[in-house]
């Protein structure tokens, strides 16, 4: 019930969020500065779930 994958999975998230975002603001492409934005904050979400699963793991100090 590791969080881990969650927590790899929402930094590559934030990781191409922040890409796009860049990206749209140099080139003023809004569309794609908003999927960024959108990214990011899926990245964000799935780092949360991660860390929940780790809180709840009753293994986790067992490591």
């Amino acid at each position: 019930m590791s969080g881990l994958s969650d927590k790899v999975k929402g930094t590559v998230n934030k990781i191409k969020g922040e890409t796009k975002d860049q990206i749209g603001n140099a080139s003023g492409n809004k569309e794609m500065q908003a999927d960024g934005k959108k990214d990011k904050m899926k990245g964000s979400f799935q780092n949360t779930i991660g860390e929940a699963k780790d809180m709840l793991d009753p293994d986790r100090n067992n490591r």
